[in-house]
């Protein structure tokens, strides 16, 4: 109790002291987890979930006075974010709790796990693109409270991409729904699990509030928002520190260049997995980058290098061998447009290398266009295949104003 007393006291003085952004998880502390209070609590969480301080969020709520920590869930990549393959549930070392899986046999938390939990709390710091798979995991984690007929707990974070900016394409909802239906584990899904822009510029507890309400789950959900927190930051700009989200999210540069090239590892293509510099790369062993950057023109706010690298991460495209390359650098924030500068590199390795160069089925549901590919084969331009998007992306804007928090 008296260490529990400290953490709370050096959780409550940096918050009270800091002048960038506060997440929600300092907030609940602050108010004394009244939400959780008298509650059996489920938490889905990784090793994003921490305090100002740097604590995690499974320790703060093991000791929370009030608050019966039973059951942890781990989105992929683990409840510490360090793993690249899919995982089965296994116990905590530090508080011997048992860690559900949503990443494995089934993303969806089933009513076996939630038994006798009555408040599930999400804590997972997103990147702020819509395929990366925490959004499904969200998704599904509404699901099972409604389910269950428990509430909800989501603590906000910032979206590392800022708040302003919708990009990309939107899904089609028919479609969606179609793969949801099919998908019987709620895997093959997470990357695609609603309607939204590649860039939609919510914060999880936005994007919550949009889901809940618009897929009609209508579960109890209740957002603990952030303090200090402006749609204009970027991460950069938060006062917090960059713990990765997953292992080759290595920086918050990575995190919006994802957000633009990202459905390029639905190709066979390297992303530069087990790299300095995962998903600043992109190449292959019979990629010719001089080629390649011959058919790229000059994009404001970016720019276009040859480069070479080896993957490593183990069990990913071309591990282990080398691969030639392009490596993109972001030179100005403000103008740079990463998913038009996606596909004039598709578009320009295309053409470079026909027969070598390919995308597999999950390109379409990344990219959110299942005509995008076609097309610029076909030989459209990539402004072409971007103003397919405009009439999603405003219908968008309009729909978010209804949860936006800040």
């Amino acid at each position: 109790m008296a260490r529990l007393l400290i953490v709370l006291c050096l959780l409550l003085s940096a918050a009270d002291s800091f002048a960038g952004v506060i997440p929600g998880i300092d907030i609940l502390a602050r108010r004394n987890f009244d939400l959780l209070q008298g509650k059996r609590v489920g938490l889905i969480t990784n090793n994003t979930g921490r305090t100002l301080n740097g604590s995690s969020s499974i320790d703060l709520l093991a000791q929370a006075p009030g608050v019966k920590l039973v059951a942890l869930f781990s989105p992929e990549h683990g409840i510490r974010g360090d793993s690249d393959v899919k995982l089965s549930s296994a116990t905590d070392q530090r508080t011997g709790l048992p860690i559900y899986s949503l990443y494995g046999k089934t993303c969806r938390p089933t009513a076996e796990m939630i038994t006798g939990i009555q408040v599930l709390v999400f804590d997972i710091q997103d990147i702020g693109a819509r395929f990366y798979t925490y959004i499904g995991t969200l998704h599904h984690a509404l699901l099972a409270a409604k389910q269950q007929g428990i509430p909800l707990v989501v603590l906000d974070r910032p979206n590392p991409l800022g708040g302003i900016a919708v990009e990309g394409a939107v899904p089609d909802a028919g479609e969606i729904s179609r793969r949801i239906a099919a998908d019987k584990t709620g895997c093959r899904s997470l990357t695609v699990t609603h309607p939204i822009p590649t860039r939609h510029s919510l914060t999880v507890g936005e994007l919550a509030r949009l889901i809940n309400a618009e897929a009609k789950i209508n579960a109890n959900l209740q957002v603990v928002s952030m303090e200090g927190w402006k749609r204009e930051l970027l991460w950069q700009e938060t006062g917090l520190a960059w713990i990765n989200p997953s292992p080759n999210m290595k920086d918050p540069i990575a995190a919006l260049l994802y957000s633009g090239f990202g459905p390029l590892e639905a190709t066979n293509l390297s992303v530069a997995r087990g790299t300095d510099k995962p998903f600043h790369k992109y190449g292959a062993p019979w990629l010719d980058p001089t080629a390649v950057l011959k058919n790229l023109p000059n994009l404001p706010g970016l720019k276009f290098s040859a480069t070479s690298f080896t993957p490593t991460a183990p069990g990913h495209t071309y591990q282990g061998k080398l691969c030639n390359g392009i490596e993109v650098t972001i030179t100005d924030l403000n103008v740079a447009n990463l998913p038009l500068a996606g596909l004039y590199l598709v578009r320009a390795i295309q053409q470079t290398h026909p027969k070598q160069y390919h995308v597999a089925g999950g390109f379409y549901g990344m990219l959110g266009d299942n005509q995008a590919w076609k097309m610029l084969r076909d030989g459209a331009s990539p402004e072409q295949v971007m103003a397919r998007w405009r009439g999603g992306i405003e219908q968008f804007r309009k729909l978010r104003e209804t949860y936006l928090l800040y």
